[in-house]
Protein backbone atom coordinates (compact mmCIF):
# COMPACT_ATOMS: atom_id res chain seq x y z
CA UNK A 1 0.00 0.00 0.00
CA UNK A 2 1.02 3.59 -0.39
CA UNK A 3 0.88 6.84 1.56
CA UNK A 4 0.15 10.17 -0.07
CA UNK A 5 2.31 13.25 0.36
CA UNK A 6 0.75 16.60 -0.54
CA UNK A 7 3.22 19.47 -0.78
CA UNK A 8 2.69 23.21 -1.13
CA UNK A 9 3.55 24.57 -4.58
CA UNK A 10 5.69 27.69 -4.96
CA UNK A 11 3.98 30.97 -4.16
CA UNK A 12 1.71 32.01 -6.97
CA UNK A 13 1.39 28.51 -8.37
CA UNK A 14 -1.94 26.73 -8.31
CA UNK A 15 -2.93 23.30 -7.09
CA UNK A 16 -0.66 20.74 -5.42
CA UNK A 17 1.26 17.67 -6.41
CA UNK A 18 1.30 14.17 -4.96
CA UNK A 19 4.08 11.71 -4.32
CA UNK A 20 3.55 8.09 -3.27
CA UNK A 21 5.65 6.39 -0.63
CA UNK A 22 5.62 2.96 0.96
CA UNK A 23 5.65 2.80 4.77
CA UNK A 24 6.54 -0.30 6.76
CA UNK A 25 3.63 -1.43 8.95
CA UNK A 26 5.92 -2.40 11.83
CA UNK A 27 8.41 0.45 11.83
CA UNK A 28 6.58 3.44 10.43
CA UNK A 29 9.66 4.17 8.30
CA UNK A 30 9.60 5.01 4.58
CA UNK A 31 10.35 2.05 2.35
CA UNK A 32 13.45 3.81 1.01
CA UNK A 33 15.01 3.36 4.44
CA UNK A 34 14.14 -0.35 4.70
CA UNK A 35 16.44 -3.29 4.03
CA UNK A 36 14.65 -5.74 1.76
CA UNK A 37 16.26 -9.00 2.87
CA UNK A 38 12.99 -10.28 4.34
CA UNK A 39 9.27 -10.07 3.48
CA UNK A 40 7.84 -6.71 4.59
CA UNK A 41 4.21 -5.64 5.04
CA UNK A 42 3.08 -2.11 4.34
CA UNK A 43 0.07 -0.01 5.31
CA UNK A 44 -1.35 3.38 4.38
CA UNK A 45 0.04 6.49 6.02
CA UNK A 46 -1.26 9.84 4.82
CA UNK A 47 1.24 12.68 5.07
CA UNK A 48 -0.35 16.05 4.43
CA UNK A 49 1.35 19.39 3.99
CA UNK A 50 -1.41 21.97 4.38
CA UNK A 51 -1.49 24.83 1.94
CA UNK A 52 0.53 27.73 3.30
CA UNK A 53 -1.77 30.75 3.90
CA UNK A 54 0.39 33.70 2.93
CA UNK A 55 -0.78 36.93 4.57
CA UNK A 56 -2.76 39.47 2.63
CA UNK A 57 -2.38 43.13 3.33
CA UNK A 58 -4.22 44.09 6.52
CA UNK A 59 -5.11 40.54 7.53
CA UNK A 60 -2.11 39.83 9.76
CA UNK A 61 -2.24 36.12 8.93
CA UNK A 62 1.08 34.35 9.42
CA UNK A 63 2.33 30.89 8.70
CA UNK A 64 5.22 29.17 10.42
CA UNK A 65 7.98 27.92 8.21
CA UNK A 66 7.80 30.82 5.76
CA UNK A 67 10.73 33.20 5.71
CA UNK A 68 11.41 36.65 4.39
CA UNK A 69 14.46 38.79 3.75
CA UNK A 70 15.30 41.67 6.11
CA UNK A 71 12.39 44.13 5.79
CA UNK A 72 12.56 47.89 5.80
CA UNK A 73 9.81 48.10 8.42
CA UNK A 74 10.31 47.35 12.12
CA UNK A 75 11.26 43.84 13.18
CA UNK A 76 11.03 41.75 16.33
CA UNK A 77 13.73 39.93 18.30
CA UNK A 78 12.49 36.69 19.88
CA UNK A 79 14.43 34.78 22.54
CA UNK A 80 13.67 31.20 23.59
CA UNK A 81 15.55 30.34 26.79
CA UNK A 82 15.26 26.61 27.32
CA UNK A 83 16.76 24.09 29.71
CA UNK A 84 19.38 22.99 27.17
CA UNK A 85 20.16 26.19 25.26
CA UNK A 86 19.13 29.62 23.98
CA UNK A 87 17.65 30.43 20.59
CA UNK A 88 17.36 33.92 19.13
CA UNK A 89 15.55 34.84 15.94
CA UNK A 90 14.24 37.88 14.08
CA UNK A 91 10.69 38.18 12.75
CA UNK A 92 8.92 40.74 10.63
CA UNK A 93 5.76 42.56 11.72
CA UNK A 94 3.45 39.81 10.50
CA UNK A 95 5.27 37.07 12.43
CA UNK A 96 7.31 35.61 9.58
CA UNK A 97 10.88 34.58 10.43
CA UNK A 98 13.60 36.55 8.67
CA UNK A 99 15.78 34.40 6.48
CA UNK A 100 19.18 33.59 7.98
CA UNK A 101 18.45 35.49 11.22
CA UNK A 102 18.36 32.66 13.74
CA UNK A 103 21.07 31.40 16.09
CA UNK A 104 21.30 28.76 18.80
CA UNK A 105 23.64 28.65 21.80
CA UNK A 106 23.58 25.31 23.68
CA UNK A 107 24.64 25.25 27.31
CA UNK A 108 26.68 22.06 26.89
CA UNK A 109 25.02 20.50 29.93
CA UNK A 110 24.05 16.84 30.24
CA UNK A 111 20.74 15.43 31.42
CA UNK A 112 22.32 15.19 34.88
CA UNK A 113 22.91 18.96 35.04
CA UNK A 114 19.33 20.19 34.81
CA UNK A 115 18.60 20.83 38.51
CA UNK A 116 20.62 24.03 38.96
CA UNK A 117 22.31 26.55 36.69
CA UNK A 118 24.79 29.33 37.26
CA UNK A 119 22.79 32.52 36.71
CA UNK A 120 25.68 34.53 35.29
CA UNK A 121 26.75 31.76 32.93
CA UNK A 122 23.20 31.45 31.55
CA UNK A 123 22.88 35.20 31.25
CA UNK A 124 26.10 35.28 29.23
CA UNK A 125 24.67 32.64 26.87
CA UNK A 126 21.60 34.80 26.33
CA UNK A 127 23.81 37.83 25.60
CA UNK A 128 25.91 35.81 23.16
CA UNK A 129 22.76 34.71 21.32
CA UNK A 130 21.59 38.31 21.03
CA UNK A 131 25.02 39.40 19.80
CA UNK A 132 25.04 36.66 17.20
CA UNK A 133 21.54 37.21 15.85
CA UNK A 134 22.04 40.98 15.58
CA UNK A 135 25.15 40.29 13.53
CA UNK A 136 23.18 38.20 11.04
CA UNK A 137 21.34 41.19 9.63
CA UNK A 138 22.04 44.77 8.64
CA UNK A 139 23.37 46.84 11.52
CA UNK A 140 20.82 49.53 10.63
CA UNK A 141 17.81 47.22 10.98
CA UNK A 142 15.19 48.77 13.27
CA UNK A 143 14.06 46.40 16.02
CA UNK A 144 10.82 47.54 17.64
CA UNK A 145 9.88 44.62 19.90
CA UNK A 146 11.63 42.09 22.12
CA UNK A 147 9.82 38.84 22.99
CA UNK A 148 11.02 36.26 25.50
CA UNK A 149 10.01 32.64 26.08
CA UNK A 150 11.69 31.04 29.10
CA UNK A 151 11.54 27.71 30.91
CA UNK A 152 8.84 27.73 33.56
CA UNK A 153 9.21 27.17 37.35
CA UNK A 154 12.78 28.47 37.75
CA UNK A 155 13.58 30.24 41.03
CA UNK A 156 16.57 32.34 42.07
CA UNK A 157 17.37 35.03 44.60
CA UNK A 158 19.06 38.43 44.20
CA UNK A 159 20.36 40.97 46.71
CA UNK A 160 19.48 44.69 46.77
CA UNK A 161 21.95 45.33 43.93
CA UNK A 162 20.41 42.64 41.73
CA UNK A 163 23.36 40.26 42.22
CA UNK A 164 22.41 36.59 42.37
CA UNK A 165 22.39 35.08 45.87
CA UNK A 166 21.54 31.57 44.68
CA UNK A 167 21.90 29.40 41.59
CA UNK A 168 18.93 29.10 39.27
CA UNK A 169 16.83 26.24 40.67
CA UNK A 170 14.92 24.51 37.87
CA UNK A 171 11.94 22.16 37.83
CA UNK A 172 14.42 19.25 38.02
CA UNK A 173 15.71 20.22 41.49
CA UNK A 174 14.05 17.58 43.69
CA UNK A 175 15.61 18.43 47.06
CA UNK A 176 12.38 19.94 48.40
CA UNK A 177 10.58 16.60 48.85
CA UNK A 178 10.34 16.97 52.65
CA UNK A 179 9.11 20.54 52.25
CA UNK A 180 6.46 19.27 49.83
CA UNK A 181 5.08 16.79 52.34
CA UNK A 182 5.13 19.54 54.98
CA UNK A 183 2.99 21.77 52.77
CA UNK A 184 0.57 18.94 52.10
CA UNK A 185 0.22 18.47 55.86
CA UNK A 186 -0.34 22.20 56.47
CA UNK A 187 -2.85 22.88 53.69
CA UNK A 188 -5.86 21.28 52.03
CA UNK A 189 -4.16 20.64 48.71
CA UNK A 190 -7.36 20.41 46.67
CA UNK A 191 -8.12 24.00 47.71
CA UNK A 192 -4.67 25.42 46.91
CA UNK A 193 -4.56 23.42 43.66
CA UNK A 194 -7.83 25.02 42.52
CA UNK A 195 -6.56 28.45 43.60
CA UNK A 196 -3.07 28.36 42.08
CA UNK A 197 -3.37 25.67 39.41
CA UNK A 198 -0.35 23.88 40.92
CA UNK A 199 0.10 20.82 43.12
CA UNK A 200 2.59 20.93 45.99
CA UNK A 201 5.77 19.55 44.46
CA UNK A 202 9.54 20.20 44.53
CA UNK A 203 9.35 21.77 41.05
CA UNK A 204 7.32 24.74 42.33
CA UNK A 205 8.31 27.74 44.47
CA UNK A 206 6.36 27.02 47.72
CA UNK A 207 8.40 23.86 48.39
CA UNK A 208 11.66 25.36 47.12
CA UNK A 209 11.34 28.44 49.35
CA UNK A 210 10.45 26.35 52.40
CA UNK A 211 13.51 24.17 51.84
CA UNK A 212 15.76 27.20 51.49
CA UNK A 213 14.34 28.76 54.64
CA UNK A 214 14.90 25.54 56.60
CA UNK A 215 18.19 24.32 55.12
CA UNK A 216 19.93 27.52 53.92
CA UNK A 217 18.70 30.20 56.36
CA UNK A 218 21.60 32.62 55.74
CA UNK A 219 20.97 32.63 52.00
CA UNK A 220 17.25 32.95 52.59
CA UNK A 221 17.67 35.98 54.86
CA UNK A 222 20.14 37.87 52.67
CA UNK A 223 17.97 37.49 49.56
CA UNK A 224 16.20 40.76 48.84
CA UNK A 225 13.99 39.52 46.01
CA UNK A 226 12.95 36.19 44.47
CA UNK A 227 12.74 35.95 40.69
CA UNK A 228 12.34 33.54 37.82
CA UNK A 229 15.29 33.37 35.44
CA UNK A 230 13.19 35.20 32.84
CA UNK A 231 12.73 38.04 35.33
CA UNK A 232 16.49 38.10 35.94
CA UNK A 233 17.27 38.30 32.22
CA UNK A 234 14.88 41.19 31.66
CA UNK A 235 16.19 42.97 34.76
CA UNK A 236 19.86 42.63 33.87
CA UNK A 237 19.68 43.22 30.13
CA UNK A 238 16.79 45.66 29.80
CA UNK A 239 16.12 47.08 33.27
CA UNK A 240 12.60 45.59 33.51
CA UNK A 241 11.62 45.06 37.16
CA UNK A 242 8.22 43.40 36.67
CA UNK A 243 7.14 39.87 35.87
CA UNK A 244 4.28 38.57 33.72
CA UNK A 245 1.18 36.64 34.71
CA UNK A 246 2.52 33.80 32.56
CA UNK A 247 5.80 33.48 34.47
CA UNK A 248 4.13 34.08 37.85
CA UNK A 249 1.49 31.40 37.18
CA UNK A 250 4.20 28.75 36.77
CA UNK A 251 5.55 29.42 40.25
CA UNK A 252 2.80 27.85 42.34
CA UNK A 253 2.42 31.15 44.25
CA UNK A 254 0.03 32.87 41.83
CA UNK A 255 -3.70 33.16 42.50
CA UNK A 256 -5.42 32.47 39.19
CA UNK A 257 -8.66 34.17 40.23
CA UNK A 258 -7.20 37.44 41.54
CA UNK A 259 -4.20 37.66 39.19
CA UNK A 260 -1.96 38.45 42.16
CA UNK A 261 0.51 36.63 44.39
CA UNK A 262 -1.21 34.25 46.83
CA UNK A 263 -0.73 35.90 50.23
CA UNK A 264 -1.61 32.81 52.30
CA UNK A 265 1.15 30.78 50.64
CA UNK A 266 3.58 33.70 50.89
CA UNK A 267 3.02 33.88 54.65
CA UNK A 268 3.57 30.14 54.94
CA UNK A 269 6.93 30.50 53.17
CA UNK A 270 7.97 33.51 55.25
CA UNK A 271 8.17 36.07 52.44
CA UNK A 272 6.24 39.24 51.63
CA UNK A 273 4.80 40.48 48.30
CA UNK A 274 7.53 43.14 48.32
CA UNK A 275 10.10 40.36 47.87
CA UNK A 276 8.51 39.37 44.56
CA UNK A 277 8.32 41.40 41.33
CA UNK A 278 5.17 43.29 40.51
CA UNK A 279 2.96 41.44 38.03
CA UNK A 280 2.32 43.49 34.90
CA UNK A 281 1.28 42.94 31.28
CA UNK A 282 2.57 46.33 30.14
CA UNK A 283 5.19 46.67 27.43
CA UNK A 284 8.14 48.77 28.53
CA UNK A 285 11.00 50.66 26.92
CA UNK A 286 14.22 50.55 28.90
CA UNK A 287 17.94 51.06 28.42
CA UNK A 288 19.96 48.43 26.59
CA UNK A 289 23.63 47.99 25.82
CA UNK A 290 22.76 47.08 22.20
CA UNK A 291 22.30 50.15 20.03
CA UNK A 292 19.78 48.30 17.83
CA UNK A 293 17.56 47.58 20.85
CA UNK A 294 17.62 50.94 22.63
CA UNK A 295 14.19 52.03 21.42
CA UNK A 296 12.64 48.57 21.38
CA UNK A 297 9.66 47.76 23.58
CA UNK A 298 10.11 44.73 25.83
CA UNK A 299 7.08 42.43 26.02
CA UNK A 300 6.17 40.46 29.16
CA UNK A 301 7.92 37.06 29.15
CA UNK A 302 5.96 33.92 28.33
CA UNK A 303 6.41 30.47 29.84
CA UNK A 304 8.04 28.20 27.30
CA UNK A 305 5.19 25.70 27.34
CA UNK A 306 2.62 28.37 26.54
CA UNK A 307 4.79 29.80 23.75
CA UNK A 308 5.36 26.32 22.36
CA UNK A 309 1.62 25.62 22.17
CA UNK A 310 0.89 28.94 20.45
CA UNK A 311 3.78 28.47 18.01
CA UNK A 312 2.47 25.03 17.11
CA UNK A 313 -0.90 26.55 16.23
CA UNK A 314 -2.65 25.24 19.37
CA UNK A 315 -4.50 28.31 20.66
CA UNK A 316 -8.00 26.89 21.21
CA UNK A 317 -9.74 23.73 22.41
CA UNK A 318 -9.69 22.48 18.82
CA UNK A 319 -6.08 21.35 19.26
CA UNK A 320 -4.03 19.68 21.99
CA UNK A 321 -0.27 20.22 21.91
CA UNK A 322 2.05 17.32 22.75
CA UNK A 323 5.73 18.23 23.05
CA UNK A 324 8.81 16.12 23.75
CA UNK A 325 12.15 17.85 24.05
CA UNK A 326 14.41 17.27 27.03
CA UNK A 327 11.22 16.83 29.06
CA UNK A 328 7.65 16.49 27.83
CA UNK A 329 4.22 18.06 28.17
CA UNK A 330 0.67 17.86 26.85
CA UNK A 331 -1.45 21.03 26.91
CA UNK A 332 -4.58 22.77 25.71
CA UNK A 333 -4.65 26.59 25.49
CA UNK A 334 -7.71 28.77 25.15
CA UNK A 335 -9.05 32.25 25.82
CA UNK A 336 -10.90 32.52 29.10
CA UNK A 337 -10.61 31.90 32.82
CA UNK A 338 -9.15 28.97 34.73
CA UNK A 339 -11.60 26.19 35.64
CA UNK A 340 -13.01 26.20 39.16
CA UNK A 341 -11.62 22.72 39.81
CA UNK A 342 -8.84 20.75 38.20
CA UNK A 343 -8.22 17.02 38.08
CA UNK A 344 -5.34 16.26 40.51
CA UNK A 345 -3.19 15.04 37.61
CA UNK A 346 -3.16 18.40 35.81
CA UNK A 347 -1.94 21.97 36.25
CA UNK A 348 -3.28 25.30 34.99
CA UNK A 349 -1.13 28.35 34.15
CA UNK A 350 -1.68 31.56 32.23
CA UNK A 351 -0.48 32.21 28.68
CA UNK A 352 -1.18 35.91 29.29
CA UNK A 353 -3.97 37.89 30.94
CA UNK A 354 -6.46 36.69 28.29
CA UNK A 355 -5.63 32.98 27.96
CA UNK A 356 -4.98 29.94 30.13
CA UNK A 357 -3.17 26.68 29.42
CA UNK A 358 -4.11 23.38 31.09
CA UNK A 359 -2.04 20.23 30.91
CA UNK A 360 0.39 17.77 32.39
CA UNK A 361 4.18 17.57 32.33
CA UNK A 362 6.75 14.78 32.32
CA UNK A 363 10.23 15.41 33.66
CA UNK A 364 11.66 12.72 31.40
CA UNK A 365 11.50 12.92 27.62
CA UNK A 366 14.28 13.06 25.07
CA UNK A 367 16.75 13.72 27.89
CA UNK A 368 16.13 10.23 29.29
CA UNK A 369 16.66 8.60 25.90
CA UNK A 370 20.00 10.41 25.53
CA UNK A 371 21.04 9.44 29.04
CA UNK A 372 20.18 5.76 28.54
CA UNK A 373 22.20 5.66 25.33
CA UNK A 374 25.16 7.18 27.19
CA UNK A 375 24.79 4.80 30.13
CA UNK A 376 24.55 1.79 27.84
CA UNK A 377 27.48 3.06 25.72
CA UNK A 378 25.38 2.85 22.56
CA UNK A 379 25.06 6.55 21.78
CA UNK A 380 25.37 6.81 18.00
CA UNK A 381 25.23 3.06 17.42
CA UNK A 382 21.51 2.57 18.13
CA UNK A 383 19.70 4.29 15.29
CA UNK A 384 16.06 4.71 14.34
CA UNK A 385 16.00 1.58 12.23
CA UNK A 386 17.36 -0.62 15.02
CA UNK A 387 14.86 0.82 17.48
CA UNK A 388 12.10 -0.04 15.02
CA UNK A 389 13.10 -3.72 14.87
CA UNK A 390 11.38 -4.94 18.08
CA UNK A 391 7.64 -5.50 17.89
CA UNK A 392 5.50 -3.45 20.29
CA UNK A 393 6.23 -4.43 23.92
CA UNK A 394 8.17 -7.47 22.70
CA UNK A 395 11.08 -6.73 25.07
CA UNK A 396 9.11 -7.85 28.14
CA UNK A 397 10.25 -4.83 30.17
CA UNK A 398 8.10 -2.67 32.41
CA UNK A 399 9.59 0.76 33.05
CA UNK A 400 8.70 3.77 35.17
CA UNK A 401 10.38 6.71 33.36
CA UNK A 402 11.11 8.85 36.42
CA UNK A 403 14.90 9.31 36.24
CA UNK A 404 14.32 13.04 36.74
CA UNK A 405 11.37 12.48 39.09
CA UNK A 406 7.62 12.37 38.57
CA UNK A 407 5.31 15.26 37.90
CA UNK A 408 2.09 14.31 36.10
CA UNK A 409 0.19 12.26 36.83
CA UNK A 410 0.98 11.17 40.41
CA UNK A 411 3.15 14.13 41.55
CA UNK A 412 5.05 11.85 43.93
CA UNK A 413 8.18 13.75 45.12
CA UNK A 414 9.98 10.50 45.88
CA UNK A 415 9.17 8.55 42.71
CA UNK A 416 12.26 7.48 40.77
CA UNK A 417 13.00 5.46 37.67
CA UNK A 418 12.47 1.71 37.75
CA UNK A 419 12.82 -1.15 35.30
CA UNK A 420 11.40 -4.65 35.79
CA UNK A 421 11.82 -7.74 33.61
CA UNK A 422 15.53 -7.64 32.74
CA UNK A 423 17.12 -10.92 31.72
CA UNK A 424 20.48 -12.16 30.48
CA UNK A 425 19.13 -11.76 26.96
CA UNK A 426 17.97 -8.14 27.25
CA UNK A 427 19.68 -5.96 24.67
CA UNK A 428 20.49 -2.23 24.97
CA UNK A 429 18.24 -1.41 22.02
CA UNK A 430 15.33 -3.04 23.86
CA UNK A 431 15.92 -0.89 26.95
CA UNK A 432 15.92 2.29 24.87
CA UNK A 433 12.78 1.17 23.00
CA UNK A 434 11.10 0.30 26.32
CA UNK A 435 11.85 3.83 27.58
CA UNK A 436 10.28 5.40 24.49
CA UNK A 437 7.15 3.31 25.00
CA UNK A 438 7.06 3.98 28.76
CA UNK A 439 7.06 7.74 28.23
CA UNK A 440 4.19 7.33 25.76
CA UNK A 441 2.16 5.48 28.41
CA UNK A 442 2.48 8.46 30.77
CA UNK A 443 1.14 10.69 27.99
CA UNK A 444 -1.82 8.34 27.62
CA UNK A 445 -2.65 8.89 31.29
CA UNK A 446 -2.41 12.67 30.87
CA UNK A 447 -4.62 12.58 27.79
CA UNK A 448 -7.36 10.67 29.63
CA UNK A 449 -7.71 13.54 32.13
CA UNK A 450 -7.05 16.41 29.69
CA UNK A 451 -9.40 15.34 26.90
CA UNK A 452 -12.62 16.46 28.68
CA UNK A 453 -11.35 20.06 28.34
CA UNK A 454 -10.97 19.56 24.57
CA UNK A 455 -13.08 16.52 23.68
CA UNK A 456 -12.80 16.65 19.88
CA UNK A 457 -9.34 18.15 19.62
CA UNK A 458 -6.70 17.27 17.07
CA UNK A 459 -3.36 16.23 18.60
CA UNK A 460 -0.38 18.24 17.35
CA UNK A 461 3.17 17.11 18.21
CA UNK A 462 6.35 19.16 18.44
CA UNK A 463 9.79 19.20 20.07
CA UNK A 464 13.22 18.27 18.80
CA UNK A 465 13.11 14.76 20.26
CA UNK A 466 10.05 13.96 18.15
CA UNK A 467 11.20 15.79 15.05
CA UNK A 468 14.34 13.64 15.09
CA UNK A 469 12.36 10.40 15.49
CA UNK A 470 9.37 9.62 13.24
CA UNK A 471 9.37 6.21 14.92
CA UNK A 472 8.65 7.77 18.31
CA UNK A 473 5.75 9.77 16.84
CA UNK A 474 4.34 6.55 15.39
CA UNK A 475 4.66 4.79 18.76
CA UNK A 476 2.82 7.72 20.35
CA UNK A 477 0.03 7.49 17.78
CA UNK A 478 -0.26 3.75 18.40
CA UNK A 479 -0.24 4.08 22.21
CA UNK A 480 -2.80 6.90 22.21
CA UNK A 481 -4.87 5.32 19.46
CA UNK A 482 -5.17 8.70 17.77
CA UNK A 483 -3.94 10.50 14.68
CA UNK A 484 -1.04 12.87 15.32
CA UNK A 485 -0.13 15.91 13.22
CA UNK A 486 3.45 17.18 12.95
CA UNK A 487 3.59 20.89 12.07
CA UNK A 488 6.16 22.31 9.70
CA UNK A 489 7.39 24.93 12.20
CA UNK A 490 10.53 23.53 13.82
CA UNK A 491 10.98 26.11 16.61
CA UNK A 492 7.49 26.52 17.99
CA UNK A 493 8.49 28.31 21.22
CA UNK A 494 10.32 31.11 19.41
CA UNK A 495 7.44 31.48 16.95
CA UNK A 496 4.89 31.52 19.77
CA UNK A 497 6.74 34.18 21.76
CA UNK A 498 6.95 36.35 18.63
CA UNK A 499 3.23 36.02 17.87
CA UNK A 500 2.13 36.80 21.43
CA UNK A 501 4.37 39.89 21.45
CA UNK A 502 3.02 41.09 18.09
CA UNK A 503 -0.53 40.67 19.34
CA UNK A 504 0.25 42.53 22.60
CA UNK A 505 1.78 45.38 20.60
CA UNK A 506 -1.20 45.58 18.25
CA UNK A 507 0.87 44.55 15.21
CA UNK A 508 -1.43 41.62 14.45
CA UNK A 509 -5.12 41.49 15.26
CA UNK A 510 -5.07 38.10 16.99
CA UNK A 511 -3.05 34.91 17.13
CA UNK A 512 -6.30 33.17 16.25
CA UNK A 513 -5.55 34.11 12.63
CA UNK A 514 -2.21 32.29 12.78
CA UNK A 515 -2.06 28.88 11.12
CA UNK A 516 0.70 26.29 10.88
CA UNK A 517 1.28 24.11 7.81
CA UNK A 518 1.19 20.40 8.66
CA UNK A 519 4.23 18.45 7.54
CA UNK A 520 3.05 14.91 8.30
CA UNK A 521 0.13 13.00 9.80
CA UNK A 522 0.70 9.72 11.64
CA UNK A 523 -2.20 7.28 11.70
CA UNK A 524 -2.50 4.84 14.64
CA UNK A 525 -2.13 1.09 14.21
CA UNK A 526 -4.99 -0.20 16.33
CA UNK A 527 -3.51 -3.69 16.57
CA UNK A 528 -0.46 -2.14 18.20
CA UNK A 529 -2.76 0.03 20.31
CA UNK A 530 -4.34 -3.05 21.90
CA UNK A 531 -0.89 -4.44 22.77
CA UNK A 532 0.19 -1.13 24.26
CA UNK A 533 -2.98 -0.89 26.36
CA UNK A 534 -2.00 -4.11 28.14
CA UNK A 535 1.52 -2.78 28.66
CA UNK A 536 0.15 0.47 30.10
CA UNK A 537 -1.96 -1.48 32.57
CA UNK A 538 1.15 -3.45 33.58
CA UNK A 539 3.08 -0.21 34.10
CA UNK A 540 0.34 1.16 36.35
CA UNK A 541 0.33 -2.00 38.46
CA UNK A 542 4.08 -1.64 38.99
CA UNK A 543 3.61 2.01 39.95
CA UNK A 544 0.95 1.13 42.51
CA UNK A 545 3.05 -1.64 44.02
CA UNK A 546 5.99 0.73 44.48
CA UNK A 547 4.22 4.00 45.32
CA UNK A 548 0.58 3.20 46.07
CA UNK A 549 -2.52 4.63 44.45
CA UNK A 550 -1.54 7.98 42.83
CA UNK A 551 -4.92 9.34 43.87
CA UNK A 552 -4.07 8.84 47.56
CA UNK A 553 -1.34 11.09 48.97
Amino acid sequence: MFGVVKSVPPRGAGGSFKTFIKVNVSTGLPAAEEQFDRPTRYRVVVLTLAACPYPRMGEGITSAGTMTNVPNSGILLALDIGSSGVRAALFDESGIAIRGAEVQRPYGNSNRDLATFDAEALLERVSEAIDAVLNTTHSTARIELIAVSCFWHSLMGVDESGVATTPVFSWADLRAADATFGLRADFEETVTHARTGCRFHPSYWPAKLRRLRNEEPLTFRRTHRWLSFADYVLLQLFGVRTTSSSMASGSGLFNLATGAWDEELLRADGISPAQLPEISEQLSTQASRWSQLRNARVCPATGDGAANSIGAGCHSTKKIALMIGTSGAMRVSFAGDAPMRLPPELWCYRVNHERVVIGGALSDGGGLIRQLKEMLAVDGSVDEQQLAQPAPDAHGLTMLPFWAGERSTGWNPRARGAMFGLSMNTQPVEIVRAAMEAICYRFALILSTLQPFAPDAELVVSGNALRQSPLWIQILADVLGQRLALPKAAEASTQGAALLALEAAGKIQSIEKFSVPIEAVFEPNMTHHAIYQEALERQQKLYEKLYGDPGVR
